[in-house]
């Protein structure tokens, strides 16, 4: 069975700092473009920042500067550095990814279960 497993999410004051790590389960022969989105409450979920498998990165504008995405596909592993914390960034984090299953030719896209970050004073 492929999934995504997050972990790293927690409570934290403004100014900190916290990595979200994401990790496909065995049982894949790809990995394709993976991604951060959140959802904070009543608002719609964001793309906060994607790689590429040629690693080329984006971020959404709020967190330039402050956010760092990186991958590692020998562990199969996404990660979410994100420094500067501000309130605003509370919201449930999901690490999503185009894989391609072991008894696939085609890549599909999955999500992880979340994870909550929440900052406050």
């Amino acid at each position: 069975q492929v999934q995504l497993v997050e972990t790293g999410g927690g409570s934290l004051q403004p100014g900190e700092s916290l990595t979200l790590s994401c990790t496909a389960s065995e049982g894949i022969s790809g990995i394709d473009n993976m991604a951060w989105y959140r959802q904070a409450p009543g608002k719609q979920r964001e793309l906060v920042a994607s790689i590429t498998y040629g690693e080329v990165k984006k971020y959404t504008n709020s967190v330039k500067g402050r956010f760092t995405i990186s991958r590692d596909d020998v562990k199969r592993t996404v990660w979410l550095q994100m420094n500067s914390l501000k309130p605003e960034d509370t919201a449930v984090y999901y690490c999503n990814a185009d894989l391609q299953p072991l008894n696939s030719e085609v890549y599909s896209n999955w999500w992880g279960q979340g994870t909550q970050v929440t900052v406050s004073s």
